[in-house]
């Protein structure tokens, strides 16, 4: 059993794409969007690009191989339909929001998610008493 669980992953494929707009871009951060313009796409900015508040969670930070971990962000509304979810940040070709960095890159990042198991949900205290 891991020492810590987490609520969010990344893919290699995104990761990898997540090194290159890091190496253009300067440190990235991922604010899931709640359904508006690009319905609940992962999007993608500049630290300091868009700015979170009191009412974002942070889900946590993705490893993707470099001195700066990618912090993800969600709102407090919306974690509360989502708490029970484990998110993976993933690409596929396309294109996405024009807000987000990777939109020139033909790729848009998307969010897969599962349940959490229950191990998960005891980790997090979500678990049925």
């Amino acid at each position: 059993m891991p020492d810590q669980f987490s609520r969010v992953a990344v893919s290699d494929d995104a990761a990898a794409l997540l090194r290159q707009l890091t190496l253009q871009h300067g440190p990235l951060m991922f604010h899931q969007s709640g359904g508006c313009c690009d319905g609940s796409a992962p999007m993608c900015y500049p630290v300091g690009m868009f700015l979170t508040g009191p009412s974002d969670v942070n889900l946590g930070a993705l490893d993707v191989g470099l001195d700066a971990a990618v912090d993800v962000f969600m709102s407090e509304a919306q974690f509360e339909y989502w708490k029970y979810t484990h998110l993976t940040i993933d690409v596929v070709p396309g294109r996405g929001a024009g807000f987000s960095v990777e939109s020139p890159t033909g790729h848009r990042f998307i969010t897969r998610s599962r349940m959490l198991d229950e191990a998960e949900l005891a980790y997090f205290g979500l678990a049925a008493t």
